[in-house]
């Protein structure tokens, strides 16, 4: 089974993008983050098109978080349990649905904006609400997948010293991150490839990306059962070339399963 995780930074004028990505791709189950749009607008048509069932979750802001798969979309949920609102509104950032008999989440973790901004304590509510969301759905084949907004570690942005004082690196951030550990969870880690981080995000301006000056926010954290059949994870970066592309690259996990497609 094919799963992956792609921040694509507003579906609608990325679609051509999406839609030769999966035909080159081929993913049984996509998790998409900060879609912008709402659920009236979500492409729907193009995405069953290429035999994909579709739950989405947005309002037409800057967030929206969808769910596609071609094994099966079953028992959708939006929202975490006490999910915290940000200036009285109860932003759509997570969505779950069972795929083929696995429990996926897709996930935009708030940004948390700048370490004196309410935007960052809502941001630490927001991960605490997710592990015990996570706690209450417990078992053996879950999979949380999407844009965390957190580097594991200094080694997952290309400059520690770029980010002093900055949001996304913070002892905080990085504790609730791996609070999840203590929910079972294991992360899936993407394999380097031409450099020695996968990193996953690159800014548009100053020439980020072709100096590889990036970070590794967007993650994928599984139960320790699934993660020890995943065969291969890698961050395609073919998919962040050109113009007109998402800042995110996705990851792809393929992980052997008790029930194939």
């Amino acid at each position: 089974m094919r799963i992956a995780t792609w921040n694509i930074n507003s579906i609608n004028p990325r679609l051509p993008q999406l839609q030769a990505w999966l035909a080159r791709t081929e993913p049984d189950v996509v998790c998409l983050q900060e879609t912008k749009c709402p659920d009236a607008d979500f492409p729907d048509q193009a995405m069953r098109d290429l035999g994909y069932e579709c739950a989405h979750h947005g309002d037409g802001r800057w967030n929206g978080v969808a769910i596609l798969s071609r094994v099966g979309l079953d028992d959708v949920r939006t929202g975490l349990t006490d999910q915290p609102d940000f200036e009285g509104k109860s932003e759509p950032r997570a969505i779950a649905a069972t795929c083929a008999g696995i429990r996926i989440w897709s996930l935009y973790v708030p940004n948390g904006r700048e370490v004196a901004h309410a935007h960052y304590q809502y941001k630490l509510r927001w991960l605490d609400a997710l592990r015990s969301t996570v706690l209450q759905e417990s078992g053996e084949r879950v999979v949380l997948l999407g844009d965390f907004n957190i580097a594991p570690t200094d080694a997952d942005v290309w400059d520690r010293s770029a980010f002093e004082g900055a949001t996304h690196v913070t002892g905080a951030e990085r504790a609730k991150l791996k609070a999840l550990e203590s929910a079972d969870l294991v992360e899936i880690a993407p394999r380097p490839l031409k450099y020695d981080v996968a990193f996953t995000f690159w800014d548009y301006r100053q020439l980020a990306f072709p100096k590889n000056r990036g970070m590794r926010i967007d993650l994928a954290f599984a139960a320790p059962a699934l993660a020890r059949n995943v065969k291969d994870a890698y961050v395609d970066r073919e998919a962040r070339k050109g113009k007109g592309t998402s800042d995110h690259a996705p990851i792809v996990i393929d992980v052997e399963t008790e029930e194939q497609p």
